[in-house]
C-alpha cells in the first residue's frame, strides 16, 4: 500500500514538471507573438505588456530548471529541521526564535505544512532549541542547503548600552524516514527515557511523562519528542526521527567519500558557518558557500530565502 502510494506520488510530480514545461513552452509562444504585434502596430503598451509577460516567464523558467536539480535520492521526502542555540546566550535563544520563525514563513509562502516536534524555551527569551517537520513535496531537496551554522550581527535589543553583538545558531536538517528505506535500529543499541513534556501543548504537557528521549549508543545520536499526546505515539515519532538521523549520517559518510575520490576543491561543510546575517552597520544576508547574497534582510526574515537554496542547488552540481 505505502509502494503503491509512493509511486502515485511519483507519477504525479513528473506529471506536474512535463505540465510546467508545456505551459512555458505556450506562454514562450504568447509573449513572442505580442512582441511581434507591439512592432507591426508600432504599440508601446503591447510592448509594455510583453516585458511584464517575459519577465514573470524568467521566474517561472528559473523556477522549474532548479525543480531538474533536486534528484537526489530523499531530496522529495518531508523535511526534519532542529535549530539550536549557540554563542551568546538570551541573544542565540532569540536568533533560533527568528531562524524558526524565517523557516515557518517559508514553508507558508509555499504551501507547505509544519509540525513542532520538541521545543525547549530559552532562560530568559526566545529558544534554546525546537524540532519540527516540513511536510511538503522536495521540502528536503530545498532545505538541505540550510545545514550548518547561522551566524547574526545586530544591536542586541537585550543590551540596554546599544552594544553590536554575534550569535551563532546551528541548523541540522533530515529527511524523514519512509517505511521502505532500509534503516534497522537495534533495540541493544538503544536507551529510551520518559520526561514530562515541557512546551506549549495541550492539557496532557506537565501532567503525565508522555515525552521521550531516544539515545543511539553506539553514534551517541540523541532525539526526542513531546508533541504527541501519548507516550506510545511519541516513541514511534522519536524511533522515525532516530532513524531519519542515521541516515543523514548515512548520508554524509556518502558525500564525504565522493569529495575524497573526486577531488573536490569545494569544502562539503557540514557543521560549519554557512550564512551571516547583518543588521547592523549595514544590512546584509551573505551565503559564504555560494556567494549569493542580499541587502533586503527583512525580506529574508519574512522567509524569502528561494534565492539562497537555488543558489546552492547549482553549486553542488557546479
Amino acid at each position: 500500500m505505502e509502494k503503491s502510494k509512493k509511486i502515485l506520488q511519483q507519477t504525479s510530480a513528473l506529471k506536474a514538471k512535463v505540465g510546467g514545461y508545456d505551459a512555458l513552452v505556450s506562454k514562450y509562444e504568447d509573449i513572442y507573438t505580442i512582441i511581434e504585434m507591439g512592432k507591426e502596430e508600432d504599440d508601446e503598451e503591447l510592448l509594455e505588456e510583453a516585458k511584464q509577460l517575459r519577465d514573470a516567464f524568467v521566474d517561472e523558467f528559473d523556477r522549474l530548471k532548479i525543480s531538474t536539480l533536486l534528484d537526489g535520492q530523499y531530496d522529495k521526502e518531508n523535511a526534519i529541521v532542529t535549530l539550536h542555540a549557540g554563542a551568546g546566550g538570551t541573544e542565540a535563544c532569540d536568533w533560533v526564535s527568528m531562524l524558526m520563525r524565517m523557516y515557518f514563513r517559508w514553508a507558508e509562502k509555499r504551501g507547505f505544512n509544519v509540525e513542532t516536534l520538541d521545543y525547549l524555551a530559552g532562560d530568559e527569551a526566545g529558544v534554546k532549541s525546537v524540532t519540527f517537520q516540513i511536510n511538503g513535496e522536495n521540502a528536503y531537496g530545498y532545505l538541505k542547503s540550510e545545514k550548518g551554522v547561522h551566524r547574526l550581527v545586530r544591536v542586541s535589543p537585550f543590551d540596554s548600552s546599544g552594544r553590536r553583538h554575534t550569535s551563532f545558531a546551528s541548523a541540522d536538517v533530515m529527511p524523514e524516514i519512509s517505511d521502505d528505506m532500509d534503516i534497522v535500529v537495534n533495540t541493544d543499541d538503544i536507551r529510551v527515557d520518559t520526561y514530562r513534556a515541557s512546551g506549549a501543548g495541550g492539557q496532557h504537557v506537565n501532567k503525565t511523562s508522555s515525552a521521550i528521549r531516544i539515545t543511539h549508543i553506539p553514534t551517541g545520536v540523541v532525539v526526542q519528542c513531546q508533541n504527541e499526546r501519548s507516550q506510545h505515539s511519541n516513541k514511534d515519532r522519536a524511533m522515525k526521527m532516530l532513524k531519519s538521523k542515521l541516515l543523514e549520517i548515512k548520508i554524509e559518510e556518502q558525500m564525504q567519500k565522493l569529495a575524497e575520490i573526486r577531488g573536490d576543491i569545494k569544502e562539503i561543510g557540514w557543521g560549519s558557518q554557512i550564512r551571516s546575517y547583518v543588521f547592523m552597520p549595514y544590512t546584509m544576508v551573505k551565503d559564504n558557500r555560494t556567494g549569493e547574497e542580499t541587502g533586503n534582510v527583512n525580506a529574508v526574515m519574512d522567509g524569502n530565502i528561494d534565492s539562497f537554496m537555488n543558489a546552492y542547488l547549482g553549486w553542488i552540481h557546479s
